[in-house]
């Protein structure tokens, strides 16, 4: 494919970290290109300037425009605040045949489900089913093709991933709550400062911001629904997210009650029956060194998904561990890899970078 047949790309909202994403993997992205970037607040400045690691790129040297001024293209990314994507979808949707939402507006199938955790009834009902959930290791088959694909939440990316493989082999006690205890950077609340961000106030802290009732719970119920077994039981599933003194990175621990004495080896099997084909997901559990289970840290600007698992004594209770990149995996790498889906590419496509070490 060309240089000129590339399709066209806009991003909307391209200030903060996950629009900044989005034009790195794009930069070097064979079949699709970004051409347009916007912002209300930079406009007329280049890329590089709120994203430096792009100075002398391609994507580096665009400027920011205002969302008034996106002419049509192939693909739009919308990076936009929670809420503004449902008001302005038809909007969008007459300027590109596809797009690819990273916020939270179209992830949730079941209206009440949404109106419980969002406090209202979605604005635009009638765009919800014409999205696919954006987790290709989740909805693979329904995104191949589509025009609409959803993002995912971080938090609910690595519960969700760490969770799969006993909830599809149903393994899982659902009589007993699910409880995940998820440590995330502080990229996570966005690029855009605030007093809980200031360096004396952020350095060294762990703070528990989200002890429960996190709206990504609610992915992670959609998600159980999907693949177990008996969806009619459904676990109550409790989640407290701490963020900690990390930039990149989200880390779930998220501990099951198993419905009967279980070993190892089922776990084993479980886990590699789930992932043995995913391209992004490594089973992670040495019995020596350093890295003996997921780590964010490593995985830092790629799009792995690093998961693993451990047994009690008892054979009873487990610990589920997934590390993730909140901004990759978590954001607008599964978005990339959406785009490959819906469009027939090589899923792997301007994704394969590993994370650097140390």
């Amino acid at each position: 494919m060309s240089e000129n047949s590339k399709l066209s790309c806009a991003i909307i909202g391209g200030t903060g970290y996950t629009g900044g994403e989005l034009l790195r993997l794009l930069n070097t992205h064979p079949h699709a290109q970004a051409t347009q970037i916007t912002s209300r607040s930079r406009m007329g400045e280049f890329a590089h300037v709120p994203h430096p690691n792009l100075r002398g790129t391609n994507a580096g040297n665009l400027q920011f425009i205002r969302p008034d001024d996106v002419k049509p293209c192939d693909v739009i990314f919308l990076c936009l605040p929670h809420g503004e994507a449902t008001s302005q979808i038809d909007k969008w949707a007459a300027l590109a045949p596809t797009i690819i939402d990273l916020s939270a507006d179209f992830r949730l199938r079941d209206q009440n489900a949404y109106a419980k955790w969002y406090g209202g009834a979605h604005p635009a009902p009638h765009w919800v089913q014409k999205f696919v959930y954006g987790l290709p290791e989740l909805t693979r088959d329904q995104l191949r093709g589509v025009a609409y694909a959803s993002g995912v939440g971080c938090n609910a990316t690595a519960t969700n991933l760490a969770l799969m493989p006993l909830a599809k082999a149903g393994l899982i006690d659902t009589s007993l709550p699910i409880l995940a205890d998820i440590k995330v950077g502080s990229s996570e609340a966005g690029a855009e400062a605030n007093d809980a961000s200031h360096h004396p106030e952020r350095s060294g802290a762990v703070r528990v911001y989200a002890p429960a009732g996190h709206r990504h719970t609610a992915e992670v119920e959609q998600m159980f629904a999907a693949v177990s077994p008996t969806p009619s039981a459904m676990p109550k599933i409790h989640m407290t997210v701490s963020s900690i003194e990390m930039v990149r990175g989200v880390s779930a621990n998220v501990h099951v009650f198993l419905k009967a004495k279980t070993d190892e080896k089922a776990l084993w099997k479980a886990f590699r029956q789930c992932y043995k084909s995913e391209p992004f997901v490594r089973i992670v559990k040495a019995t020596s060194g350093i890295w003996r289970a997921p780590e964010p840290k490593i995985l830092a600007g790629s799009n792995w998904a690093d998961v693993g698992f451990y047994l009690s004594e008892d054979g009873l209770k487990a610990t589920l561990i997934c590390a993730i990149d909140n901004m990759m995996k978590g954001a607008a790498g599964s978005a990339i890899q959406c785009l490959n889906v819906m469009k027939g590419w090589d899923e792997r496509t301007a994704l394969e970078f590993t994370g650097l070490h140390p």
